[in-house]
C-alpha cells in the first residue's frame, strides 16, 4: 500500500492552529495527555487479552516508556498496548468528528482564562492534539495487537497528514515530537531536560497503575540504557488516609474525570465482611457539558484486585448519579466479568447499594457542614439527581432529604422539604407548589394570586423532572404535595373565610353564565366555574385533581408515548368587573353573538397567562384587534 497524503477535516484544522500557537501558560498539560492515552491503550489490551486467551500479543511486561534525544531534540512517547489499525488511524487521528471538537473550539474560545482553556484538551478527548503545543512535527507509529502490519502517522499540523504502512512496528503505539526550538531564556519548558520529565510524571502521573520508564538520553552514548521508573504505581485507593494528600486524589480525578478543575469533594469507602470492595469516588464541581445527552458516558471504573477491568461501568451506580466519578476495586469478582454478567451479579447489586447510600449521605454533610459548598453541587447537579425521585423509590426518601428547592419564602436561598413544613401557618395541610419555565413565568401566574394574598408559602419548580416527581412522591411527612394549578382550592378571603351562604348566594348569580360558556367552548374545557384562587385576574385554566398537567403531556409525547389531551377546567373571578360584566350582559343580552366572543377571548386570555398558546392563534389575534378598535 503506497502513502498516502490526507487532508485534515475543517474543525481538526482548525483545533490544530490553535495548539501550534497556543499561549497556554502551562504547556506541561501535554506529556500528561500522552501519558494518559498510553495507560487507556495498556488497560484495554489487558482486558482484550481477558477475553480472548488465542490474542496473540504479549502482556508479560505491560508499560509506558519515555525516550529523550537531546540531540535530535525528540521526545518520544511509547507503550506497548492495545495500538490501532491502518483505518482506526485514519478514523480517530485524521478525523475527529466524534470527540466533541466543535463544543471544544466553541468552549476553547469562550474560556475566561488560559488554566479554563489547557484543562478542555483532556475534558474533550482531543489530548494526542496538545502535542502540537510543543512540537514542530508528529510521528506517530502503532500497530495493533494480534496485526502483523503497523502503520505511520505524521504531520507538521498544517493542512495535511500522511499514512503509510510498516512491516517492522512494534506492538502498541509511540508518539515521537520533534520538539520546537530550544528558548534558552526558558528552561522550565525544556522537554529533553530529565528533570523537568520526572517533575511532569510525577505530578500528574504518579498514580497511574502502569510502570512509566524514562530511558537514558540517547546522546549520552549509554548502550545499556537501563530504564528508570518514574511512577509509584500505587493505588490511591489501597492506600490510607494519611498517605495519601488531596493534590494526589486530585490528579487522579482530572485524569480519570477528563477534567481540569478540582473535584468539589472526595469520597473514601472502604466494605469489609463477606464481600470486600474499595472505592475512591468524587463529585465534580461542574456538570460535564453533556450530562444529558444520550451519549454520555456514565459510570465508574472497575477493577478486580488492582486489575483494570472496565471503563464507564454503569451497573456501579444508578442514572441518576452518573455525574460521579472514581474507581471501585473489588476483591472477589471474576476477571473474566462483562457487562451482561454485571447486571445479574448480586455482589455488583450490594456494591451498587453501598456506593449510592454513601454518596447521598455525602452529600447530606456537605449540605449541614459546608452551604457553599452544597449550593455548587446543587445548582450543577440537583435536576438529575432528583430524577432519583422518580426512579430509586429505596432512596427516595435520602434523595428528598438532600433536595431544596426555590420557593416564595426567599428571593435567594433554596428551601428544603423540611424547613417548608416548619414554616407553614396554622391549618395548612398540604404543600403547595407550582411548575413552569421559569421563576419569573411561575410568581406572575394567576394561579399565585390568592397565595400571595394569604402569604402561604409556594414552591416554585421550574426543571422538567419536576412535573414528574412531584407527582410520584405524592407527600412528605403525611403532607400532600398539591399543585396550584389543579383541581379545587379553597383559600378563602384575605381578611377572613367567606361565610357558607355568600359563596352559595354567588354560584347562584352565575349559574346561568357558567353553564352557558361550558357549552360554548365545549371543545376546549371540561367545566366552568367560579375561582377562589384567584384575586386580580379575570380567569385561568387548571387541570383536574387527577389529569396531566399539558406540560408533562408535552413530555410524554416528546418520547414517544401518545396520551390523550385531557380538557382544562376554565375558572372564572367572580370579583373581577370584566367577569362581573359578562355576567350582566349574559342576563340582559339575547343576542350572544357578542359574548360568545367575550368568552373566547377569555378562555385565550387564561391560556395565554399560563405561558400556552391559543387553539387558533390567527382567530384570537382578530377578535382582539376588532375589540381594541372597537374601544378607541
Amino acid at each position: 500500500m503506497p502513502t498516502e497524503t490526507l487532508e485534515f477535516q475543517v474543525e481538526a484544522r482548525q483545533l490544530l492552529q490553535l495548539m501550534i500557537h497556543s499561549v497556554y501558560s502551562n504547556k506541561d498539560v501535554f506529556l500528561r495527555e500522552l501519558v494518559s492515552n498510553a495507560s487507556d491503550a495498556l488497560d484495554k489490551l489487558r482486558l482484550e487479552k481477558l477475553r480472548d486467551d488465542s490474542l496473540d500479543a504479549d502482556v508479560s511486561d505491560l508499560h509506558i516508556e519515555l525516550d529523550i534525544d537531546k540531540d535530535a531534540r525528540t521526545l518520544t512517547v511509547r507503550d506497548n498496548g492495545i495500538g490501532m489499525s491502518y483505518d482506526e488511524v485514519g478514523q480517530l487521528i485524521g478525523t475527529i468528528a466524534n470527540s466533541g471538537t466543535a463544543q471544544f473550539l466553541q468552549e476553547l474560545r469562550e474560556a475566561k482564562d488560559a488554566a479554563g482553556a489547557e484543562g478542555l484538551i483532556g475534558q474533550f478527548g482531543v489530548g494526542f492534539y496538545s502535542g502540537f503545543m510543543v512540537a514542530d512535527e508528529v510521528t506517530l507509529v502503532t500497530r495493533r495487537a494480534g496485526e502483523s502490519r503497523g502503520t505511520r502517522w505524521t504531520s507538521r499540523g498544517e493542512d495535511t497528514y500522511t499514512l503509510e504502512p510498516v512491516d517492522d512496528a512494534p506492538q502498541g503505539t509511540s508518539v515521537t515530537l520533534h520538539l520546537k526550538p530550544a528558548d534558552p531564556e526558558n528552561q522550565l519548558h525544556d522537554y529533553t531536560s530529565p528533570w523537568k520529565i520526572r517533575e511532569i510524571v510525577k505530578r500528574y502521573s504518579d498514580f497511574i497503575t502502569w510502570p512509566i520508564r524514562m530511558l537514558p538520553d540517547q546522546g549520552e552514548g549509554d548502550e545499556s540504557r537501563e530504564p528508570e521508573t518514574l511512577n509509584s504505581m500505587k493505588a490511591l485507593w489501597a492506600r490510607s488516609r494519611d498517605e495519601v494528600s488531596d493534590d494526589e486524589y486530585h490528579e487522579l480525578y482530572k485524569h480519570i474525570g477528563h477534567d481540569w478543575r478540582d473535584p468539589l469533594e472526595t469520597i473514601r469507602l472502604q466494605a469489609e465482611g463477606t464481600f470486600e470492595f474499595q472505592a475512591l469516588l468524587f463529585l465534580p464541581a461542574h456538570a460535564p457539558h453533556d450530562l444529558f445527552t444520550r451519549d454520555f458516558r456514565r459510570g465508574v471504573q472497575l477493577y478486580v484486585r488492582r486489575v483494570f477491568i472496565m471503563d464507564d461501568c454503569e451497573a456501579l451506580l444508578p442514572p441518576y448519579l452518573r455525574f460521579v466519578k472514581g474507581v471501585v476495586d473489588a476483591a472477589d469478582l471474576s476477571l473474566n466479568v462483562s457487562r451482561e454478567i454485571l447486571q445479574q451479579d448480586r455482589h455488583i447489586e450490594m456494591m451498587r447499594r453501598r456506593l449510592t447510600k454513601k454518596v447521598l449521605s455525602t452529600v447530606k454533610d456537605m449540605m449541614a457542614k459546608d452551604r457553599d459548598r452544597y449550593a455548587t453541587f446543587w445548582r450543577e447537579f440537583g435536576t438529575v439527581l432528583k430524577e432519583g425521585l422518580v426512579t430509586d423509590p429505596e432512596n427516595r426518601d435520602a434523595v428528598l432529604a438532600v433536595a431544596s428547592f426555590a420557593s416564595t419564602h426567599d428571593d435567594t436561598e433554596p428551601t428544603t422539604l423540611k424547613a417548608y413544613v416548619e414554616r407553614m401557618k396554622d391549618g395548612q395541610e398540604d404543600i403547595y407548589y407550582l411548575t413552569g419555565e421559569s421563576r419569573q413565568s411561575i410568581e406572575n401566574s394567576p394561579h399565585m394570586e390568592a397565595f400571595r394574598d394569604r402569604g402561604i408559602e409556594v414552591l416554585l419548580l421550574t426543571d422538567a423532572v419536576d412535573e414528574v416527581w412531584a407527582d410520584a412522591v405524592g407527600e412528605y411527612e403525611g403532607k400532600k404535595l398539591r399543585s396550584v394549578a389543579k383541581g379545587q382550592i379553597d383559600l378563602g378571603t384575605k381578611d377572613d373565610d367567606a361565610s357558607e351562604g355568600e359563596r352559595e348566594k354567588q354560584t347562584e348569580d352565575y349559574a346561568g353564565l357558567l353553564g352557558w360558556m361550558r357549552e360554548q367552548l365545549d371543545e376546549d374545557i371540561k367545566e366552568v366555574r367560579l375561582s377562589s384562587r384567584l384575586t386580580v385576574s379575570p380567569a385561568c385554566v387548571v387541570s383536574d385533581a387527577n389529569d396531566l398537567t399539558p406540560a408533562l403531556e408535552n413530555m410524554y409525547r416528546a418520547m414517544g408515548q401518545e396520551v390523550p389531551r385531557a380538557k382544562r377546567i376554565l375558572e372564572l373571578n367572580p370579583d373581577h368587573q370584566l367577569v362581573k360584566g359578562l355576567n350582566q350582559a349574559y342576563k340582559e343580552r339575547e343576542d350572544r353573538t357578542e359574548l360568545t366572543e367575550t368568552a373566547e377571548l377569555l378562555h385565550g386570555l387564561a391560556v395565554l397567562a399560563e405561558g400556552g398558546q391559543p387553539k387558533d392563534p390567527a382567530r384570537f389575534v382578530k377578535l382582539m384587534a376588532d375589540r381594541l378598535q372597537r374601544a378607541l
